[in-house]
Order: structure tokens, then sequence, then C-alpha cells
């Protein structure tokens, strides 16, 4: 069931907003071993995934070729820039309540936007795989309860434009079968699924402020993969 992942991620978030609604403050070490703790889980999944290459080069150029498109076109900042749009979207009705629009507006922008939302949801079309996005609804449940405990309910409302964008993507990805031959899909699922793992793999260091990759610009290696495995296969 390719919705699967979206429709845990969304019922975790439910779930850590309700148990927020229940905390009025959680001490701020609980708060950062936590999400220290699940950055070092996201990086482990991010190298197995990373290990399944059985071509280095396509993924070493596929990262290096989608960098310079990211930052060509600077796809970070409008990757935030769609995050608040959508936020905008649907708080029109939640004007009358500011408490309850900042919350929503919030939570949308930190759930919505990012690397993870796009390549758990590719994962559950084109594999079957929801481990990214069960992971990435455990990070948002977490972060949903403690924002919460500061915003109000509003941050559950969240829910919607996380389903709708990430369930998007996921039934899209369903369709790429009918498009390319198996003989051809598999080899691109392991080298999209190496690539896709070390997008991971930086999302958990910035988690840990190992380091600040904008992880943002490096998503077209994720489309780039496709044009560097067929180049590599005619060759």
């Amino acid at each position: 069931m390719a919705l699967f992942g979206t429709l845990v991620n969304g019922g975790l978030i439910i779930l850590g907003s309700l148990l927020g609604l229940m905390f009025t403050k959680i001490p701020e070490r609980y708060k950062e071993t936590v999400m220290h703790g699940i950055g070092l889980a996201v990086i482990l999944i991010g190298i197995q995934m990373a290990f399944s290459t059985q071509l280095i080069i396509v993924v070493l150029l596929s990262l290096l070729t989608g960098a310079i498109i990211g930052e060509m076109f600077n796809l970070e900042e409008k990757l935030n820039l769609f995050g608040k749009w959508i936020g905008n979207k649907f708080t029109t009705s939640l004007e009358g309540n500011n408490s309850i629009s900042q919350g929503f507006v919030t939570a949308s922008l930190i759930f919505v936007v990012g690397a993870m939302a796009i390549i758990g949801a590719l994962d559950s079309g084109i594999r079957g795989d929801h481990e990214v996005l069960i992971t990435k609804g455990i990070l948002d449940g977490f972060v949903a309860l403690v924002l919460t405990t500061t915003l109000g309910f509003g941050v559950a409302l969240s829910v919607i434009p996380v389903v709708l964008y990430q369930g998007s993507i996921a039934l899209l990805a369903t369709q790429i079968e009918s498009w390319i031959p198996d003989s051809f899909l598999n080899g691109l699922i392991v080298e999209l699924t190496a690539v896709g793992g070390l997008l991971i793999v930086a999302i958990g260091l910035n988690m840990l402020k190992v380091v600040q990759i904008r992880v943002g610009n490096l998503l077209p290696s994720i489309l780039m993969v496709g044009v560097i495995y067929y180049l590599y296969q005619l060759f």
C-alpha cells in the first residue's frame, strides 16, 4: 500500500499533538537528547540505504550534478517558500484564532518542507518501503508534542498538508513501473536508494548539528540518478 508510510506519519503527528496537550513544559535537556537519538537513528537508516549501491560512480556523478543544479536554482529557499505558500492556503479559515493559525503554519513548514518527505514518499511509492516515512513520523510526532505544548491544537491540523503532499508524491511514484522497463528499473532503484540514503545521512548530520548541509539543494540528485544511470547503461 503506497500510502501506508504517509498515513503512519500523519497518525504520529496527531498522537504527538494529543500528548503535547497533556504536558505544559518539557525540560530542554530531554528535548535535546531525544533529538540526538533520533538523529543517530536517521543516520543509520541512511547508511544502510547508501551501502546498497553497486555503481558508486553513478552515485557520485548524480550528487555532483544534482548539487550544481540545486545551487543554480537555490532549491532550498524555494522549498521554504513553497512550504509557506501551503501553510497560507490552509490558514484562511483559521485567521480568526491567531494561536491555532500560528501552530498550524509553524508545524506545516517543519513537517512538509524537507528532503525526508520527498525521499520517503518516493521510497513508499517505488519500492513499497515505508521505513523512511515511519522514521520521519516518529521525528514529527516528537516535534509535534513539543510544539503543541507552546502553540496549541493548531499543530495537529498540519497533518492535512503532510498527507496531501507526501501522498501525492507516493501515488505518482507508483506509476514509474508503467513508464520504465523492469530490467532497467531494478538497477535504477538500487542506485536511487543509495543516493537517497546519503541525503538521509545529511539530514541526520544536520539534526546533530555536526554540519549544516543544504539538503534541499541536493534534491536534484534524485532525478539525476535516472539520467546518469541511463547514460552508464548506454556506454
